[in-house]
């Protein structure tokens, strides 16, 4: 149940590194990087080979679309962090080109609605100016682990209080050989008590994953735990520049870099029992360094991400699957969009008369 969309008249070009979010109308893809000159616009596109760009794809249409937006957008378009809070679409980080030369350790902040762009000023200990880093919002804090400069490997902590915009730096209370191993292009998971950080590495090594390391935001310190391997097949190979989305307990993870190969398979991990299991679907095409965002009612969206290491290819394909089971309102709203198509194109009053709600009228606009 996996379908591939190349509708529409524009669609993004092929890249990686990218980030992106979902609600329930739109994936949004933020940036990335492409160094084919003619696959990433050629004289056409002034931040080859970065993409400084802002996409929406609109699930109800089926058509990708360019974002206009106003504002300053980052500059840093590479491995940079993004997360959705409410309307809000929150960047920190990244890098430019080279790689590592022009790092941020901005928090830049789009609203969706709006369209524009504004910087978060920020008192504290922020960052360092990093990329490849994880992030998470719990309770009205951004949390921030990992990372790289480009030269070194971050295991760093940092919590932004997103009230008073207060940036300082995790202290654990543990001795210092007891945190996890310093990382970029990892993935973050959490259950309101902890952080969990899966996978990672540097640009030599990748991390396994039958041992989690786990953040204790009540106990303020790092705990290792003990993941179950799925029965007869173990644990999901060591990797980086993965994919990871959650539904409330149920994390999972997919495609990524192991050193050598590049993945398609889909695990899920629950957070109560950590029991990894195998999921049957495996990506239509591995990817590493691709994007990936689920939307509330649970369908899970990848885009892009390098597919050929010796050809240094990269692809603009997206796909989609659904990780939970749709609710009954879903199915009707999927199969309502097929028997009519042109369903966006009717006035709002129209829309209302047919019986439609308005939380279905506003995922047509």
């Amino acid at each position: 149940n996996c379908e591939v969309y190349i509708v529409g008249l524009r669609t993004p070009p092929a890249r990686s590194g990218h980030r992106c979010v979902a609600d329930n109308t739109n994936l949004y893809v933020f940036g990335g990087y492409n160094p084919d000159y003619d696959e990433s616009g050629g004289s056409d596109n002034e931040d080859y080979p970065l993409f400084r760009e802002l996409w929406r794809y609109h699930f109800a249409t089926g058509c990708w679309q360019q974002i206009r937006t106003e504002g300053y957008m980052p500059t840093e378009l590479a491995s940079m962090s993004a997360v959705l809070h409410g309307n809000n679409l929150l960047v920190f980080g990244g890098t430019g080109i080279p790689f590592g030369e022009n790092n941020g350790n901005d928090v830049h902040v789009c609203n969706v609605n709006y369209k524009r762009w504004s910087l978060l000023n920020c008192r504290g200990k922020k960052p360092n100016r990093i990329y490849g880093q994880a992030m998470v919002i719990i309770n009205g804090f951004l949390y921030v682990f990992g990372g790289t400069t480009g030269y070194i490997y971050s295991t760093d902590l940092h919590r932004l209080d997103l009230t008073t915009r207060e940036w300082s730096h995790l202290k654990p209370n543990n001795p210092p050989d007891d945190l996890p191993e310093e990382r970029y292009r990892h993935e973050i998971a959490h259950d309101g008590q902890r952080i969990y950080i899966l996978g990672g590495g540097t640009s030599w090594t990748s991390y396994p994953l039958d041992k989690v390391h786990a953040y204790n935001l009540e106990t303020n310190s790092w705990e290792e735990i003990n993941t179950k391997p799925h029965d007869k097949i173990g644990y999901p190979a060591p990797r980086r520049c993965h994919s990871c989305v959650q539904i409330r307990d149920d994390v999972f993870i997919c495609g990524g870099y192991n050193g050598e190969l590049i993945l398609a398979d889909l695990w899920k991990i629950n957070l109560q029992t950590f029991q990894w299991s195998k999921l049957p679907a495996v990506m239509p095409e591995p990817a590493y360094f691709h994007c990936a965002a689920v939307t509330p009612a649970g369908c899970m969206y990848i885009h892009g991400g390098v597919v050929n290491i010796f050809e240094n290819k990269r692809t603009g394909s997206l796909f989609k699957i659904w990780l939970a089971v749709p609710s009954l309102l879903e199915l009707c709203w999927e199969r309502l969009l097929k028997a009519f198509p042109h369903l966006s194109s009717l006035p709002t009053m129209q829309l209302i008369n047919l019986g439609l709600t308005q939380e279905l009228i506003e995922r047509l606009k």
